[in-house]
C-alpha cells in the first residue's frame, strides 16, 4: 500500500476510478458530493472535463483543509461533439454507431486541492474503433448496460476488447483516470518506507 503524509479523499462515485486507485496501491477514502454537471456551450469540448472536475472539487470546503482531495471527469469527443452518458438504450446505440469505424478523443480532467491550493490538468487519448456490427452493439448494451459511461462505452468492457483498433495515449485515461499523472502529482506526499 502506498502511504501518503496526508489523507487522500477521492471525490468520485466512479467504480472505475476507485479500481484504478486501488490497483495503483493508494490508501484513500471515497466521498462524493452532489454536483450539477452543467457546462456552458461557450467552452471548447477539451476544456469541459477540467471545468467539471473543478466544479466537483469546489464542493469540498474548509473542513477538508489538511487533506488531499482529488476529483475527475471524463468526456468523449467525436468531431468536436461531446458524447455524454446515454439516457437510454436508443441513445447508447446511436453513440456507438457514431463511434463505429471512427477515431475520437477521450479527455480526462483531474483537479487536486490541498490547503486551499487547486491544481488541475487534462490528459488526452486518441481512440480508433473497428467497424462494429449492429449485433455487437446490441449485445454490448444488453450485457454491460453502459448508461453511466461517457460515450456509452467502457474500454475495459466487451466493446473495448473487440472494438478498439488502436490507442494513442493512456488506457487509464480512457478508463477514467490518468494514473501516471495522478501518481506524479501525489509523489511529493508519498511516505517511503525506511
Amino acid at each position: 500500500m502506498i502511504k501518503l503524509s496526508k489523507l487522500l479523499v477521492l471525490g468520485s462515485a466512479s467504480p472505475r476510478r476507485r479500481e484504478i486507485m486501488h490497483h495503483a496501491g493508494f490508501d484513500f477514502e471515497v466521498l462524493t458530493k452532489p454536483t450539477d454537471e452543467y457546462f456552458s456551450k461557450d467552452l471548447m469540448p477539451k476544456q469541459v472535463p477540467t471545468y467539471l472536475a473543478e466544479q466537483k472539487l469546489a464542493k469540498f470546503g474548509d473542513e477538508f483543509r489538511g487533506k488531499i482531495v482529488l476529483c475527475a471527469d471524463t468526456v468523449v469527443i467525436l468531431q468536436n461533439e461531446i458524447l455524454n452518458k446515454p439516457k437510454d438504450k436508443k441513445e447508447a446505440k446511436e453513440m456507438l454507431q457514431k463511434l463505429s469505424g471512427n477515431r475520437h478523443e477521450v479527455e480526462t480532467g483531474v483537479s487536486f486541492k490541498y490547503d486551499g491550493k487547486v491544481t488541475s490538468f487534462t490528459d488526452s487519448c486518441a481512440v480508433e474503433f473497428e467497424r462494429l456490427t449492429h449485433a455487437e452493439i446490441n449485445y454490448y448494451i444488453d450485457i454491460c448496460k453502459p448508461f453511466d459511461k461517457a460515450g456509452s462505452y467502457g474500454i475495459q468492457d466487451f466493446i473495448g476488447m473487440i472494438g478498439v483498433k488502436s490507442l494513442i495515449g493512456s488506457f487509464y485515461t480512457v478508463m477514467g483516470l490518468p494514473i501516471h499523472k495522478v501518481y506524479s502529482h501525489l509523489k511529493p506526499f508519498i511516505i517511503h518506507p525506511t
